[in-house]
């Protein structure tokens, strides 16, 4: 879900310049003793003609929308920035981010999302798409939720002052809960019944809530969300780091399902919803979904099974003394199914590139090297400690990490 690149926010480079002050837009300050009469041997691309490549580009764009993307910078937001600048449906992309990103076809707005003047930079934009989300494991969480729903708020109210007329949030398909009862897979229009026990979901939740709120409160804005499942492609989740533990912990009875999506598919159905192929609330990800059994057949990682009451106890004990990120919450996620229908999509024509298998192939070979236990990440040495050990939340948990962190108390 980038933070995308989905995390803390970079410190402001509020010198960056902007597109027009880069020297390569300033021709007057060339060598005026350049030979005259040899026009023909000016590359294509020189300052002198990129005026004119901007006009046509922008006349080929004229019916297209402006489309605003928060958090423009890095992970999801970069990648969907890059794409809509690519377009010739898109008229102009405005970047927004707390410093300056790549995509040079872009217009650049180096501010925070929370800022009220941000309603200036979105005037003129038809559609923004919010992106800027810390999800981040290693973040106070307080400070998380201030960043993600005033965020949210700022953005949602902005749009609406300047006449912006649709926003796009993405949140994640976690906010339909994992639940036992939950059924396989669950419809778009399911109720939602997470709670805020996992990392980032009481955030996300605020936010649908904020989405839901904003057209009664703001007469004409629209607000679509979209809600990718288990994202891979350059983040850093609880679900991503599951499968950097040299066992996967598998909580006995339970049912674990598993439904990708890849950072690529999320992206294109961005672009649907911005260019309002779509609206409203739907999924995206993968095409059916993947059992525990054949994630381990997939990935050659063998289970760890424990009992319920001896993980989840474990894992909400080393979560409040502070030694891992995750708290108990996570684990529903990897107990029980939350595999969601992605039809809404299918019926507009966007299919996805990636299959569950080559996702989960592609998130094998990112997290290769790492060794993570309870979600916590290890060097080496306690990673080969972890392997021998048995490599489980609870074992390694309760045992090796509780015994560091009393004889570090004692030092001090």
């Amino acid at each position: 879900m980038s933070s995308p690149d989905p995390q803390v926010r970079a410190a402001r480079n509020l010198a960056d310049p902007s597109p027009e002050n880069k020297p390569e837009n300033k021709p007057e300050n060339k060598p005026e003793n350049k030979p005259e009469n040899k026009p023909e041997n000016k590359p294509e691309n020189t300052a002198e003609n990129k005026p004119e490549n901007k006009a046509v580009r922008s006349g080929s764009r004229s019916r297209g929308p402006v489309v605003a993307v928060t958090g423009a910078a890095t992970g999801v937001g970069e990648l969907l920035t890059a794409r809509l600048a690519a377009s010739e449906e898109i008229k102009q992309v405005i970047a927004i981010d707390e410093r300056r990103g790549e995509v040079s076809e872009a217009t650049w707005h180096i501010l925070d999302v929370r800022d009220p003047a941000i309603a200036e930079k979105l005037r003129g934009a038809d559609v923004v798409v919010h992106l800027a989300l810390d999800l981040d494991l290693e973040t106070d969480p307080a400070a998380r939720t201030a960043y993600n729903v005033r965020g949210t708020q700022t953005v949602l109210t902005a749009a609406a002052a300047v006449g912006v007329h649709r926003v796009v949030l993405c949140t994640s398909a976690m906010v339909y809960g994992a639940l036992p009862d939950n059924d396989v897979p669950l419809a778009e229009d399911a109720e939602l019944r997470a709670t805020a026990e996992a990392t980032g979901v009481g955030d996300l939740l605020e936010i649908e809530r904020l989405g839901r709120r904003a057209p009664r409160a703001h007469p004409g804005l629209h607000v679509t969300v979209v809600r990718p499942t288990v994202l891979v492609g350059g983040t850093d989740t609880a679900l991503t780091r599951y499968f950097e533990s040299p066992r996967l912990l598998v909580v006995a009875g339970s049912r674990p399902t598993w439904q990708f999506c890849h950072v690529e598919d999320l992206v294109t159905a961005l672009e649907y919803a911005a260019l309002e192929k779509i609206d409203g609330e739907f999924a995206v990800g993968c095409d059916g979904w993947l059992e525990q059994a054949e994630v381990e057949e997939l990935s050659g990682v063998r289970r760890m099974e424990l009992p319920s009451a001896v993980a989840l106890g474990a894992a909400a004990r080393l979560h409040r003394i502070g030694l891992t990120p995750s708290p108990a919450g996570d684990l529903a996620y990897t107990m029980h199914p939350w595999v969601v229908s992605v039809s809404r999509l299918h019926d507009v024509g966007w299919r996805p590139s990636w299959t569950n298998e080559e996702v989960l192939a592609a998130l094998l070979e990112e997290v290769e090297g790492r060794h993570t236990v309870a979600g916590r990440r290890l060097g080496r040495k306690d990673a080969t400690a972890a392997g021998a050990a048995g490599a489980t939340v609870a074992l390694l948990g309760t045992a090796a990490l509780v015994r560091r962190a009393r004889k570090a108390r004692r030092r001090f």
